[in-house]
């Protein structure tokens, strides 16, 4: 059987999805802070406003990088946010572990959010990607790309959750420095694994085609699919 993705489609696919999906400088700039900090944190004697700065002036320069390219400032500014917030926790706690608190909280609300999106049928990453990928919501009512959908949301969501699993006990023990290095060993390996998959399921769902007007058939385009189970 023919591939029912063309060589063209693929690609432009796989370039919007990579694209939504963040991409690599995104990726980074969401995780280099946190990865100065642990690492300053760790060699200089667990000493906390040293590696709180280090994490800060990381990602105000990646801020900065980010204007003087006249790129998208979206990825740079919400991960300066976050930084800013964890450092303002755990400066005025004074607990080196709390800057870990604002990112435990998101994975969690995140793994359920996720479910939640699963559960009542509308899959959180054909919420989002439908519309990048030109697809609208029409994709509920396609079978296979609602559960190419279905199983991409899944896929994100072990990934939150896993997360939130492993990290929560070490920051309830204050294991900082384990704590630190569990995550930045979850946090690009993993989102590349998923980022991935994702790809590799997306772009091998068939997609939902318009089709052309025949005035010799009045046969409904999408009938050899009302069969297919939609979960």
């Amino acid at each position: 059987m023919s591939d029912p993705i063309g060589d063209e489609e693929r690609a432009a696919a796989g370039v919007d999805l990579k694209d939504a999906l963040g991409g690599k400088l995104g990726v980074a700039e969401s995780g280099l802070p946190s990865a100065v900090f642990i690492v300053i944190f760790t060699v200089n004697g667990q000493v906390l406003e040293p590696a709180l700065w280090a994490a800060l002036g990381t990602a105000a320069v990646m801020t900065v990088v980010r204007i003087v390219r006249r790129g998208s400032l979206k990825y740079a500014l919400g991960g300066m946010f976050g930084v800013a917030l964890s450092a303002f926790i755990a400066s005025r706690t004074g607990n080196a572990a709390n800057f870990y608190l604002p990112g435990l909280i998101w994975q969690g609300g995140y793994a359920v959010v996720y479910l939640v999106s699963i559960l009542i049928g509308w899959p959180l990453i054909g919420v989002i990607l439908g519309p990048l990928l030109g697809e609208g919501f029409t994709w509920r009512d396609y079978p296979p790309r609602r559960r190419a959908y279905t199983q991409v949301t899944w896929l994100w969501f072990g990934m939150f959750a896993v997360r939130f699993g492993v990290q929560l006990p070490l920051y309830l023990l204050g294991m900082t420095v384990v704590l630190g290095w569990v995550k930045l060993a979850m946090g690009w390996p993993i989102f590349a694994l998923v980022a991935w998959a994702s790809y590799l399921v997306l772009t091998k769902a068939p997609p939902q085609r318009v089709p052309v007007a025949d005035s010799d058939s009045d046969a409904d385009p999408v009938s050899d699919t009302s069969g297919e189970d939609a979960d």
